[in-house]
Formats: structure tokens, sequence, C-alpha cells
């Protein structure tokens, strides 16, 4: 673990920075500073959920960044996003996290550093708008994706492949609407003056911004998929129409063959002189009118 333990002395302020800490020291930390054990027993569990509570006095609140993914790799909550956890109070701010995160750092040095600010509740807007903000490139990616899969859905240039990942799209923009709605409850619990609410403000709006950005996205690939396969039902309705149709038309004609095939000697017109050239032409007569009667349908 890597502990970083820095004072602000413009407005009497200690970070306290963990970063992939153990039960042990986690449990330590809570000691020291008088932490819920509860609430830093769920700073170890990987899949945690954004959440807040205010715990006789100090807040606690779980966000998630989120992070690249590898091709290939199963679309989850801890497939995509990394936890990190706030304990707050005036004069007192722990983060916990298990990967480095460069805004953390330019936190510290153009605000914390410089004591620019004036509450604790300043610092902990501005990290969480990066950690919104950690939304926003994967928005625009999956936004550019459906938008290459819309043209080839609506150009019919289909492919088994293509379902599998529309599936993927919507796997992701519903896992980071979910991360999104919850992360609601710890955007809405920082309180700050008029006065000092820029930053909260910017947060607030970026929030609200990404999850009309996340609602969308989940509504188009969805009804992407709904017109994938309202055309893959088409193509197939349009094979089951052809085969029909011959089907239609040779049926009646396999029956005649069928009746006259038999082998008795004691059948009528089976000797007649014009029977078989006759027959033929019935055929012929039979397919014309299964034609005009299908055409006359618009079936053809």
């Amino acid at each position: 673990m890597a502990i970083v333990k820095s004072t602000c002395p413009n407005q009497k302020l200690e970070w306290v920075d963990l970063t992939a800490p153990t039960s042990s020291e986690l449990e330590e930390i809570s000691q020291v500073y008088g932490l819920n054990k509860y609430a830093t027993f769920a700073c170890l569990q990987p899949d945690h959920l954004p959440k807040h509570e205010d715990i006789d006095g100090t807040h606690f609140i779980i966000t998630r960044v989120l992070i690249p993914i590898s091709a290939g790799q199963s679309v989850s909550i801890q497939s995509i996003s990394t936890k990190i956890a706030f304990f707050y109070r005036p004069g007192l701010l722990i983060t916990v996290h298990r990967l480095p995160h460069a805004f953390m750092d330019e936190v510290k040095e153009k605000l914390f550093d410089k004591g620019d600010f004036k509450r604790v509740e300043s610092i902990v807007a501005k990290m969480l708008w990066h950690i919104l903000h950690s939304y926003e490139t994967p928005a625009v990616r999956l936004s550019n994706e459906l938008d290459d899969f819309e043209s080839k859905v609506f150009s019919q240039n289909l492919t088994p492949q293509m379902l599998s990942e529309l599936y993927q799209i919507k796997r992701k923009s519903l896992m980071s609407k979910k991360l999104l709605l919850f992360s609601q409850e710890a955007v809405s619990s920082i309180k700050l003056p008029d006065s000092e609410s820029d930053d909260l403000q910017d947060t607030r709006d970026l929030h609200l911004k990404l999850l009309n950005i996340y609602d969308q996205i989940h509504e188009d690939v969805s009804n992407l998929v709904n017109f994938y396969l309202s055309i893959s039902a088409q193509k197939t309705n349009d094979v089951i129409k052809v085969l029909t149709i011959f089907s239609v038309f040779f049926m009646p004609l396999t029956f005649l063959a069928g009746i006259y095939g038999m082998n008795f000697d004691y059948m009528p017109e089976l000797r007649e002189r014009w029977g078989y050239p006759a027959l033929l032409g019935f055929m012929l007569l039979l397919s014309a009118s299964i034609y005009v009667w299908f055409r006359r349908k618009k079936w053809l």
C-alpha cells in the first residue's frame, strides 16, 4: 500500500491518500481517524456500487471511474470501472482506491497545495467532476460505433456477428447508466454556498448530461437491435415466400403425376390417343391459373 499524507496549512486540512490498502492497514487508518469499520470494509469490495452515507458527521462516498476494457473481455461492473472511496469531514479528507489516477495528482497540485478552496467539499466536488468526466469519452466512442452499425443495418449489410457486437454496446451503455444513476446520491450529497458552488454546479450539469447521453445510446441500440431482427425476419419471410410459391405451383402437378403414375391396367384415359397431350395442357392451364391468381392477390 502507498499512503500519502498531505496537509494544507492555509485551510487546516489533512488529506490522506491510500492506494491498494490491505484490510489490516484500513483497520489501522479507521482507528486512527475514527472511521466506521463497516464503511472501511466496504472499501475492499471490488464490485461495490456508488453510494453515500453520513456516519456521525463523517461523509462516506463510493464512486466508480470508467477504465478501458480489453477486446473480448466480458462486460461487468468490475471490468469496466474501478472504485474510489472518500471519507471527509471538516479538516480531514481520506481517499481510498486500488489504481493510481492522474486527476487526483492534478487536483492536489492545482487546488489543494495552493489552498485555493474554502471547504473540503470543494475538493470532493472537483474530484467527482473528474470521475464523471471518465464517462464522457466512452460515451462518444459508443455513439460512433452505433453510427457505424446503423449505416450497416440500414444498408442491410448484416452479419451474424453484428448482433453480438450490438449486445456488447447495449451492455456497456446499460452498465454505465446504472453507475451514473447510483452516483446521483453522491453528487446530490455535497452542499456548498452559492458563492463557492461553481465546481459543484459543473459536476451536477455533467452528471445530468451524461445520464441523457447514455440513456439515448441505450434507447438507440435497443431500436437498432429490433430493426436488425426485423430485417432478418423479413429476409427469412422472403425465402419462405419463394419456397411456398414454388410448392403451390408444383403441388397440383405432383398430385396429377402421382395419380397417373400408379401401375394399374384399367385407368380412365390411359389408352386415349390424346390423353398425354391433354394432361400436359391441363397442367399448363392449371399453372397459368395459379399465376394469375397470385398476381391478382399481389403476392407476386
